[in-house]
């Protein structure tokens, strides 16, 4: 017997600092190499794009949280010998980045157009080079394991260029047009706003009922911008609402104004809404444009660009806002108003980047012609080139592509991609290819306007791999391998992507799968943000908790397409783990655990060696096969699981008996399981917390760097369902008797003697048994003074105690006397309140279901108790 084996040195320091540590390790990676692709091996590819973050931004918890599960994948296909490309960039942000330089210049007592168009660019370029870009080395903070050699700027001279040849390509097909229809408009940021770009909320308002002419000729119509009945040029009825059926292709007067405007009947109208009557602004809603061209409506503009009363008369001038009290107020004084609603719940669009609420507005802009191209990104996925996962959302993704309307693409701003159109003095219009000049002389202006952010980024899987032209990163690694993304932005980015793609790259689609993760919540589900002052900053976590930490707590919550909610005490849950993971590695590692050389034989192995074997081999097939259907939250589970419970808390328990009491063989034996265990479990970890792993893997087997080991496979050979069901066993009893223990009052370091008896005790691991539950054998004068009946798969167990001189029989009562009271009075309180018939009449459902989860609990401690008193000796 090697009783204590002695302990050997390690270079491991005595806690895992992540302040220390991260940050010179991922230099280390980087200055190595891990992370470069190289487009001309023989590897299989597997490729990503970074979802580009804006280049005014920083990193936020939505990030980390995506960051964190691409870098999950890329890390263990780089393990498992693919050639990875993790490509890195940042998107210009128009309306956001000129937002931001527009605001320094006006503290400056500037604004863009002192500077002019050019020398505002200028700026932006300058600003852009000092402050923007943040956000990239907060990725490497994170663990990011992109390759930097590759990052990308979508105004980068070749994506500038990508940009310029789609246009040209989509004009000359008929698929990029321009004219005259409504558009969101935001009179703060002064530019064309598409759909996707305007948030709607539910904001109070008034419903203000008017009535437009009079006598039998007269109508009432509603509507909660009173101020745009200035530009109605129409009310409309439907053609079988027999209230209106007389003055349809009849006149009435349009108050305030002096005009007379045409009853029309038109099948949009719901005449079972409201009146059945609506008035009809072409130039300033949607809906009233259709009717308009249906009818051949006039369309008067009656605000300007800074949504402020054109039309001339006492409103002209007034900002919408303050138009919409006086037009209801001259109104009223008219006797016009029928009725009015204060405050009137409705939805409200407003600007994504300033909250300004849009206004519709009829306007000349650049359109991308949709149908075809949404048709073919909808049966890339119908057909199975692209996989949604979850397959669920599939739907939703359908919903979008299906019913697109003709996409805005031009933006009244200076900063981004101007669009490549020049206008000739006789009225030509040329569309100029990036390899193509310009037309020039007298006359000739380029077109003021810049291309939509989206539609750069949209072409970023071509883009960043070189395309238009023919390259090496665009043969090997197009289509991309995962587009991994939130829900929330499956219309904004990945459905352009999409069309842009198999339109431009022959059908081929940008990527074989996308992942939706969902969106990040509070602890109690609710949505961040700062009004609320649940925001958890991922920054500020790293420095508490430590990348791994705040990686780990990321990944256990990301199941597909769901929302996941986060508090602090989780990311020191996850800390904890990486702490248990550090102090489990380096004991192995202080008793000798070696991944050097082969494992021995089955036969030489004990049973909690091929149990602990067998649970390894399960994990790493159970791991990747929820990797290959990005289930990575169950993955992290499995991860933890295991880690903490079957081998920290079990087998390296059970080790500790075969270490310090067994032969040499023995001795030898359980290191080199218990590292090839560990080995295997600090692979299958690093994708999701990679600097501690790093760190511990090559401490025990002073191999290289983890980003370049191999990824482990299952250990064959090994698995024992007879080992297994012992091990339940063991683990069955030694659980038993520990609470047995602590019922008795039994301190958990304090020894006592006892008989374990039976058929079906696990006589082989008797020694861990005792050593773990502190039992020792039983000599002379033996008495019994407490017993347990266990039941085992193969029989009962009975484990006799010999407790006298082990507690103080009169202290214990006492306490136990205390809590039989506690538990009585809560037993009456509870029967008080379910036996109160007022009370259960008033109640909620749940309320009630709670009181009589207590009394059952109540009930249960008093028997346990009084049983506990009644098995104490006589003091």
């Amino acid at each position: 017997m090697t009783e204590n084996a002695p302990q050997q040195k390690t270079d491991l320091p005595g806690a895992w600092d992540p302040a220390a540590e991260e940050a010179p390790m991922y230099d280390r990676w980087v200055a190595a190499g891990y992370f470069t692709a190289d487009a001309t091996s023989e590897k299989p590819p597997f490729s990503i794009v970074l979802p580009p973050p804006n280049v005014t931004g920083s990193l936020h918890m939505g990030h980390a949280l995506n960051h964190t599960l691409m870098d999950a994948m890329s890390r263990r296909r780089r393990m498992q010998g693919y050639e990875v490309l993790w490509l890195p960039g940042m998107d210009h942000a128009g309306i956001a980045t000129q937002n931001v330089v527009e605001r320094q210049l006006a503290g400056e007592g500037l604004s863009r157009h002192d500077l002019g168009r050019e020398k505002f660019v200028e700026r932006v370029w300058e600003w852009k080079a000092e402050y923007g870009g943040k956000i990239l080395g907060q990725m490497k903070r994170l663990g990011d394991g992109v390759d930097w050699s590759r990052e990308r700027f979508t105004m980068d001279e070749n994506l500038s260029k990508a940009v310029q040849t789609v246009f040209k390509n989509f004009y000359d097909a008929g698929l990029i047009y321009r004219a005259e229809r409504i558009i969101n408009w935001c009179p703060r940021c002064q530019t064309a706003l598409s759909d996707i770009e305007v948030d709607h909320s539910d904001d109070d308002g008034e419903l203000v009922s008017i009535r437009y002419g009079d006598g039998d000729a007269s109508i009432v119509v509603a509507t909660t911008r009173a101020e745009t009945m200035l530009g109605d040029t129409a009310v409309a009825v439907h053609p079988d609402d027999e209230r209106y059926t007389h003055l349809v292709g009849t006149e009435i007067e349009l108050p305030l104004t002096g005009r007379k405007i045409p009853v029309v009947a038109d099948r949009h109208v719901d005449p079972e809404f409201g009146t059945g009557a609506v008035k009809v602004t072409p130039a300033h809603d949607p809906n009233d444009f259709e009717i308009g061209r249906r009818h051949d409506l006039p369309m008067l503009t009656v605000m300007n660009e800074r949504a402020e009363v054109t039309v001339p008369g006492p409103f002209e001038g007034l900002d919408r806002f303050e138009a919409r009290p006086a037009v209801v107020a001259a109104l009223r004084e008219q006797g016009r108003i029928v009725a009015e609603k204060r405050p009137y719940v409705h939805a409200v669009g407003h600007c994504s980047r300033c909250d300004t609420v849009v206004e519709p507005r009829l306007s000349l802009q650049w359109w991308v012609k949709v149908a075809e191209l949404a048709k073919a990104a909808g049966d890339a996925v119908r057909d199975g080139r692209t996989k949604i996962h979850p397959a669920e959302l599939e739907k939703r993704y359908f919903d979008w592509v299906d019913n697109m309307h003709d996409w805005t693409i031009s933006r009244q701003l200076w900063w981004g991609h101007r669009i490549p159109v020049w206008y000739g003095p006789d009225g030509e219009v040329v569309c100029v290819g990036p390899d193509e000049q310009p037309p020039s002389g007298d006359g000739w202006t380029q077109d003021p306007d810049v291309l939509d952010t989206w539609f750069s980024s949209g072409l970023w899987p071509m883009s960043t791999l070189g395309w238009p032209g023919e390259t090496d990163d665009l043969a090997k690694f197009y289509p991309t391998s995962v587009l991994s993304t939130g829900y929330d932005i499956l219309f904004f980015w990945v459905v352009r992507m999409m069309m842009f793609g198999v339109q431009q790259m022959d059908g081929r689609q940008p990527f074989d799968h996308v992942y939706l993760h969902g969106l990040i919540r509070d602890a109690n589900g609710k949505k961040m943000s700062k009004s609320r002052g649940n925001v958890i900053d991922p920054l500020e976590w790293m420095d508490a908790y430590g990348a791994d930490a705040t990686r780990f707590t990321l990944a256990r919550g990301a199941n597909p397409g769901a929302d996941m909610a986060l508090a602090d005490e989780w990311a020191a849950g996850s800390r904890n783990f990486c702490t248990k993971l550090w102090n489990a590695s380096k004991f192995a590692m202080m008793n000798g655990a070696t991944a050097a050389g082969s494992l021995p034989p089955a036969a030489e192995l004990t049973e909690s060696d091929r149990w602990i074997l067998g649970r390894l081999a399960t994990l790493v097939s159970e791991v990747d096969g929820l990797f290959e259907d990005f289930q990575f939250a169950k993955v992290a589970n499995a991860l933890y699981q295991f880690t903490w419970n079957e081998l920290c808390d079990w087998y390296l328990e059970l080790a500790k008996v075969q270490l310090y009491q067994g032969d040499s063989a023995r001795v030898e034996a359980t290191r080199k399981v218990l590292g090839q265990v560990l080995d295997t479990v600090l692979r299958l970890l690093h994708p999701f917390v990679p600097f501690v792993t790093e760190k511990l893997w090559t401490a025990l087997t002073g191999g290289e760097s983890l980003v370049i080991a191999a990824w482990p496979s299952a250990v064959e050979g090994y698995a024992d369902p007879v080992a297994d069901a012992r091990v339940a066993d063991v683990q069955k009893l030694i659980t038993e008797i520990r609470r047995f223990r602590a019922d008795q009052g039994l301190k958990p370091g304090q020894k006592v003697a006892a008989r374990l008896t039976g058929e079906a005790y696990p006589e082989g691991h008797s020694d861990a048994i005792r050593s773990l539950v502190r039992l020792t054998e039983p000599e002379e004068g033996f008495s019994v003074s407490a017993s347990l009946e266990v039941a085992l798969a193969g029989g009962v167990v009975t484990v006799e105690l010999d407790t006298s001189g082990t507690i103080d029989v009169a202290a214990e009562r006492k306490r136990l006397e205390k809590d039989l009271g506690a538990a009585r009075k809560e037993l009456a309180q509870t029967e008080g309140k379910l036996g109160n018939e007022a009370f259960i009449a008033k109640a909620p459902e749940h309320v009630i279901e709670k009181i009589k989860v207590r009394r059952e609990t109540a009930v249960a401690d008093i028997g346990r108790i009084e049983a506990r008193l009644g098995a104490l000796p006589a003091s």
